[in-house]
């Protein structure tokens, strides 16, 4: 269907168009006697602006035709073809997806992990597979409802759509302010209906986490050890993976692991770095651990200076640990279940973040150095099964 509009556009299928007839006397000039060219918006200001920008343009142009048929020469940088790519009102180039997407990885990419651009890549994928390689100044909010149900029917759940949103407008967020574009975002604040089913991580009981330490430190072998290492420790998998033998602090009265940023594996959170007292069989798997192999990387079959495959642990393990944890339960829900263990001994909440690596909501938390170690010792050692 195609819609009419003044300022020379007409509306097709939602997308404006420009169209203008070449004056009768210029027409054998250029061939042609209408010139038709897609404005690629379906905002109508915008639409306006670049039809305005448009029409100038081609004013210049058939002017200047007009005088040389007076037998005036013209400056030769004068224009003398049609244009059909339609610049913004301003006349700088429009900044796409596509460019948002190298803005992204070039400022906000640098310190983060594979896993980072892997993500950032296919969420921004999502955006042009459903939307192309568009302008960001001439995306509007109907654009960013027709996206959300683009992933509706890819079948992804209300908090996987959330989480794409988030990513591209965060995107688009930084490309607006770096750029100066005079456009605002139109993923912000998009409507989420609730959709598939969310994914709820159960912890680990007790007596589970008793028998799968007991078989893990039994079998003694590098997957069991990073298994029972995260069973008293609640690191994240990938804080894990990544771990070098310098990291663990045997010695001394409160053996420890530290969880920092290394160039081959960076942290979630500035909060994620932390030190963690070793007990239990984390203690025992630590012990050991120090001890087998030359490698300076506690892990070498999912970590390298190139970095770490945490998704190839990941699946190594849950494939282990499958027949042996009840229904809903994975190695992350080692990390849900330190939390309740911590909760069952009544561990102030604050320390729990701290052990966990978790952050303290309120302003008095980024004051001062934190726990001594001693203190988050104390109440690890009361939570050992």
């Amino acid at each position: 269907m195609v819609d009419h509009g003044s300022n020379y556009t007409f509306k097709k299928c939602g997308v404006y168009y420009y169209s203008r007839r070449v004056p009768k006397s210029l027409q054998s000039h250029f061939g042609r006697n209408r010139v038709v060219a897609c404005l690629h918006t379906r905002d109508k200001t915008l639409a306006r602006k670049s039809s305005m920008a448009l029409s100038l343009k081609l004013e210049a142009i058939w002017a200047a035709v007009r005088i040389e048929q007076f037998g005036i020469a013209i400056a030769p940088t004068m224009p003398r073809q049609i244009e059909f790519t339609v610049a913004p009102p301003d006349g700088k180039p429009q900044k796409k997806l596509s460019d948002t997407q190298s803005l992204y990885f070039r400022l906000k990419g640098v310190e983060k992990g594979k896993s980072f651009r892997v993500s950032a890549e296919r969420h921004l994928g999502y955006a042009m597979e459903c939307l192309g390689d568009v302008s960001i100044e001439t995306m509007s909010r109907t654009d960013a409802g027709r996206f959300r149900d683009f992933l509706i029917r890819k079948g992804l759940s209300s908090s996987s759509i959330r989480r794409v949103l988030a990513s591209v407008r965060a995107a688009v967020n930084l490309a607006i302010s770096e750029e100066g574009l005079r456009c605002s975002n139109p993923f912000a604040g998009v409507f989420i209906p609730t959709v598939g089913e969310k994914t709820v991580r159960q912890p680990i009981p007790t007596d589970a986490i008793k028998t799968i330490q007991s078989e893990c430190l039994s079998v003694d072998d590098e997957k069991r050890l990073l298994i029972a290492l995260l069973s008293d420790t609640g690191m994240r998998l990938a804080e894990a993976v990544g771990l070098v033998r310098q990291d663990l602090v045997l010695e001394g009265s409160v053996p420890n692991v530290i969880v920092r940023t290394h160039p081959w594996r960076s942290l979630k959170t500035p909060s994620s770095e932390r030190t963690i007292p070793l007990v239990g069989a984390s203690l025992q798997a630590a012990h050991r651990l120090s001890e087998k192999g030359k490698s300076r990387f506690l892990f070498p079959a999912y970590a390298s200076a190139d970095g770490v495959n945490a998704n190839s642990a990941s699946a190594a393990l849950n494939k282990w640990l499958k027949p042996r944890l009840p229904k809903g339960c994975v190695i992350h829900s080692f990390r849900h279940s330190l939390r309740d263990r911590l909760r069952a001994v009544e561990c102030p909440a604050d320390i729990v973040d701290a052990i966990g690596g978790w952050t303290t909501q309120g302003v008095g938390h980024g004051y001062g150095s934190g726990y001594p170690i001693d203190v988050l010792h104390r109440w690890m050692k009361l939570i050992k099964p």
